[in-house]
């Protein structure tokens, strides 16, 4: 059972789902929130106690695998970013889907695609939440620019358009992003794998990093009891958890499109979204990079089931109450 949520009206979730691939390159993940849906997620986010309102879509029919030279300005073409056109469209449309469910109370859960699409969620989300924590669950450090970035894809970026550190590059697709996190909003959880130029970027804007040798050295519980010490340490305040599948090892979910060993366990993986739900500060949630047609499934136990679309059910379960005892 959760305790009170003083920054919801009710127990109301709106599900935006966005099957949006274009933010890296392999295909499949654009699938994941329909299989989402088609191993029950809704019925489980029933039988906790919460009430279903708006469920909502991007359509990935719209998003056009256009040119990847994007719309930085003439001095900056040469450096690397690909299709931050169609990408800041499809964040904008999120976005506005984001702050309408923010606005009024209600928890808002989005189903990825790939890890840019919280660049709407969570920059929509800030549109009406100043003020709002974010706990990012990754295995990968996500602070990437057109300069540090080894490969231009925008799933590597997302906290550098988040912090506002893109502003400089100055890309007309996503000038309504308006609201920034500050470092004291920001907590990553699980990292261990940061391109060279991308962690001197993370230390010199100082970035809060629990990676996974803090899991190893205080325990996950520790680890979170350190989180919310940062987040809450001017008092609660809404939180946002954005969780990318590939923070778990590959061992228990292989599906994902850029696996790195020696990642959360299973219980590691839960206790996270366990202990935010905890707070009752919770109010939204990403799940991303799930991709069903990576990864295999676990024919020993779990005959044709996907083991990556089952731990990620779990996961969002255990953000939304789902308890042992």
């Amino acid at each position: 059972m959760i305790p009170d949520l003083p920054f919801l009206n009710s127990k109301t979730l709106n599900l935006i789902q966005a099957p949006v691939a274009l933010g890296q390159t392999l295909e499949g993940v654009d699938e994941a929130p329909s299989i989402l849906i088609q191993n029950g997620l809704l019925e489980q986010i029933s039988s906790l106690g919460w009430s279903i309102g708006q469920v909502s879509e991007v359509d990935p029919h719209d998003l056009k695998w256009n040119s990847p030279v994007g719309n930085l300005p003439a001095h900056q073409q040469g450096q690397k970013i690909k299709f931050p056109n169609e990408l800041g469209d499809a964040c904008r449309e999120i976005a506005g889907l984001a702050r309408d469910s923010a606005k009024e109370k209600s928890f808002t859960l989005t189903l990825g695609g790939d890890h840019s699409i919280v660049i709407g969620s969570i920059g929509g989300a800030l549109l009406e939440r100043p003020d709002l924590g974010v706990i990012w669950v990754d295995a990968h450090g996500d602070f990437n620019t057109p300069e540090t970035s080894p490969s231009g894809n925008i799933h590597g970026m997302p906290l550098s358009f988040l912090t506002g550190l893109m502003q400089r590059y100055q890309i007309k697709s996503f000038d309504w992003l308006k609201n920034f996190l500050t470092r004291d909003q920001l907590v990553l959880v699980g990292i261990r794998s940061i391109d060279p130029e991308e962690r001197s970027l993370m230390k010199s804007w100082g970035v809060n990093v629990f990676s996974m040798t803090e899991v190893d050295r205080y325990g996950i519980g520790g680890v979170m009891e350190r989180a919310f010490e940062i987040l809450f340490k001017n008092g609660k305040r809404p939180i946002h958890l954005s969780y990318d599948i590939d923070s778990v090892d590959p061992h228990f979910a292989p599906s994902t499109g850029t696996r790195v060993r020696g990642g959360l366990n299973y219980r590691e993986a839960h206790y996270i979204a366990e202990s935010v739900s905890e707070t009752g500060a919770l109010v939204g949630m990403d799940l991303v990079e799930i991709n069903p047609r990576l990864g295999y499934v676990d024919p020993a136990h779990r005959g044709d089931t996907n083991v990556t679309v089952e731990i990620g059910l779990e996961l969002v379960g255990s953000a939304l109450g789902k308890r042992i005892y």
